[in-house]
């Protein structure tokens, strides 16, 4: 059964149609690749799911509820949004840590603020910051970064960064974790520690949606694969097959410049 069903999504910036009539399911503790060139739509699509960016017309449904019709009238109550964005974890290209903040503290954060809203928070406050702070050192360690909890952003490598950028997607337990092209910052000495991380991710069966330009990486670890031009889905299907004999030519044309990648 699906845990995603996006339909018909479309997208425009003034005169420029960035994405149109863009559609597909992902079921759960399933990975999905979305590959293409810059400009294509891939990111603008990851910010239509996690609410930061409205889309034009389509739906969008999590476990069986809509949460995005175009065709409804929209809330526009920051409570109700934030609600919302609590189905999709999103790592960013760039990390977006607070400096001020250690690694740990950057973790605890979305969750310390969640938790401010509960009835019982004033009361149990203690108890509450000591099961947060529980579950960040947790997290932390599982990406390998028990020694760094206490040390702050510029005190970490940008591999280490978007490692930390990970567990605080994770704090909340998201329904779909997303990650947007997250080792493109990163020097190709880096880049291997955080795919490590998210293989692992996908070892564990934890429900990912992946914007990458590692091509190997995407036929490798990821379940199903879409490949998008010009704001719409030119093919989607097996990994192995799209990545290796993909049947749309431009398709083909956007892959040609990775072939000495994939004969790694």
């Amino acid at each position: 059964m699906a845990i995603l069903e996006v339909n018909h999504i479309g997208k425009r910036f003034g005169n420029t149609k960035v994405l149109e009539d863009v559609g597909f399911s992902l079921e759960e503790g399933k990975a999905l690749a979305i590959i293409g060139s810059s400009g294509s739509g891939k990111t603008t699509l990851l910010r239509c799911l996690n609410f930061l960016e409205t889309p034009d017309q389509g739906t969008i449904s999590v476990k069986g509820e809509v949460l995005f019709d175009a065709s409804r009238p929209r809330a526009g109550k920051e409570k109700e949004l934030r609600k919302k964005r609590l189905h999709f974890g999103m790592v960013f290209q760039s990390f977006h840590l607070f400096p001020q903040y250690t690694a740990l503290e950057n973790v605890m954060l979305a969750e310390d603020m969640l938790a401010r809203e509960r009835e019982d928070y004033k009361q149990n406050k203690k108890e509450i910051q000591e099961e947060i702070k529980k579950h960040g050192a947790e997290l932390l360690d599982q990406m390998g970064l028990r020694e760094r909890m206490g040390h702050y952003p510029h005190q970490l490598s940008g591999g280490q960064q978007q490692r930390v950028a990970i567990a605080r997607a994770l704090a909340l337990q998201p329904d779909i974790l997303c990650f947007d092209e997250p080792t493109s910052a990163l020097d190709p000495e880096l880049t291997g520690e955080v795919l490590k991380v998210i293989r692992g991710l996908a070892e564990q069966s934890t429900t990912m949606i992946i914007v990458t330009h590692e091509m190997a990486f995407a036929r490798d670890v990821a379940d199903h694969i879409i490949f998008m031009d010009g704001g719409v889905i030119v093919e989607a299907g097996d990994p192995l097959q799209v990545i290796e004999n993909p049947r749309e030519e431009r398709t083909k044309q956007f892959l040609a410049r990775y072939n000495c990648e994939m004969k790694i």
